[in-house]
């Protein structure tokens, strides 16, 4: 009995360690965060250009408004004007704000599931295998959080569908929720109140504190990077902001040195006729490439 316990803690550490070892399939993926899906031809030559064959497409947002009850709510659905191709696999996502997660909902992770597969019904979307929940969560809500995805979990999981969420670099300090696996959002990493100092969407010096939580994260991760842009009014002044596309390829080298993982699954934030304008195409080639 006794070389059993220490057989046991023995392994524990290397099993901790090297879980988020297994790999991530060699994808293209983007984000569509919309109100309205439908795809015009820049958008759509973009999706076979680059092999992108995963949309995590936003299906609305879970919020409390304060103003006749505390429950939460969803908000600003997504309209599908335009029927989705058969070669799209769909990944219904979920925003919800940390106001709904500061306090246990009863019932909150079946009606999510139960929404979107209505949804999906309705909409003649086929093959969904997968939800993802998106959450600024931080140690306050982080036990209420991680017990609603598990809840979440069990749901989908009657439907046949895994479960991911979004990792915000501040989130890698913590412990890992209980998810399938993870997509690191290497985007909004600064603070917008400081943006003649640094570009709040993404500085390589912003993301590099956080290097070191990456190789030991025990949860397998996909990568997505910025290609949007900011518009903000600044006393009657509108401030334009986006990321040059040397720094989004640096900070990709950067995080890829730390874990090799992260080339394997790749996501742009997000899909949309301007973003795709933006750029040259060999940005793109280069954020896509292995």
């Amino acid at each position: 009995m006794e070389k059993r316990w220490l057989l046991w803690f023995v392994l524990l550490p290397c099993f901790v360690a090297c879980s988020h070892q297994e790999p991530m399939d060699d994808e293209n993926a983007v984000y569509y965060w919309r109100t309205e899906w439908r795809l015009d031809s820049l958008e759509q030559d973009f999706l076979t250009k680059y092999d992108v064959h995963k949309v995590y497409c936003r299906y609305f947002d879970v919020v409390i408004d304060g103003l006749d009850t505390n429950e939460p709510h969803p908000n600003a659905t997504i309209t599908f004007v335009d029927a989705v191709p058969s070669s799209l696999e769909i990944i219904p996502t979920v925003y919800i704000t940390e106001a709904c997660i500061h306090q246990p909902h009863t019932g909150l992770a079946q009606k999510l599931v139960q929404r979107i597969v209505q949804m999906n019904e309705t909409n003649d979307i086929m093959s969904v295998k997968e939800i993802q929940i998106d959450c600024d969560y931080t140690l306050r809500s982080k036990g209420v959080y991680y017990d609603f995805l598990s809840e979440v979990r069990e749901e989908a999981r009657k439907h046949d569908m895994r479960l991911s969420t979004t990792i915000r670099l501040h989130q890698l300090s913590m412990s890992a929720p209980p998810v399938d696996y993870g997509v690191l959002m290497i985007y909004n990493t600064g603070d917008p109140q400081k943006f003649m100092e640094r570009n709040p969407i993404l500085d390589l010096r912003d993301v590099q504190p956080y290097l070191r939580y990456l190789d030991s994260y025990p949860l397998p991760l996909a990568a997505a990077y910025p290609v949007f842009r900011w518009v903000r009014t600044i006393s009657n002044v509108p401030i334009i902001q986006d990321v040059e596309a040397d720094e989004i390829l640096r900070v990709k080298t950067a995080v890829e040195n730390e874990r090799d993982g992260l080339r394997h699954t790749i996501l742009l934030y997000h899909l949309d006729h301007d973003n795709i304008n933006r750029y040259e195409q060999e940005t793109f080639d280069a954020i896509y490439r292995r």
